[in-house]
């Protein structure tokens, strides 16, 4: 089944950046998500099958921080969640990319309803990402 097939719907989410070199170095070589359409101003990405958009805005945003598991996580964040294989891949990715971590990979809430893996880092615009896998898909929305 192709994304387009999908029972799930897509998101659309656009987010600020202040390089779009940045951005398709990032999104595009880095994470490896495929380039839609674009103008001078922004630039289409498949996330995954979602529609992606980096848009050119100059300027600093301010960011907030929540405690988790022990950890202060960014908000805003955004991210995917993927199979731990593909996870562990990326994970790899970022490190030989030599990318700083907002929050190491790691298992959050260890041997409780939703464990995760999970990771957070800043695109070059300063947008929070977070990547996580669960063992078992059905805990996504564990209560």
């Amino acid at each position: 089944m192709s994304t387009l097939d999908s029972p799930i719907p897509r998101f659309h989410l656009a987010v600020p950046v202040d390089d779009l070199a940045a951005a398709r170095a990032f999104y595009g070589e880095l994470i490896g998500c495929a380039q839609g359409r674009s103008a001078d101003t922004w630039i289409d990405w498949n996330l995954h099958g979602h529609q992606f958009v980096t848009h050119l805005v100059p300027g600093r945003r301010e960011r907030a921080h929540n405690p988790v598991d022990g950890h202060d996580v960014p908000v805003p964040h955004f991210g995917l969640i993927l199979t731990v294989p593909e996870f562990h891949r990326l994970a790899e990715r970022f490190r030989a990319a030599g990318t700083a971590f907002v929050i190491e990979p790691y298992v959050r809430f260890e041997g409780q309803p939703g464990e995760q893996w999970t990771m957070f880092l800043l695109d070059p615009a300063g947008n929070a990402l977070e990547f996580k896998a669960f063992a078992d898909d059905a805990q996504v929305f564990a209560a």
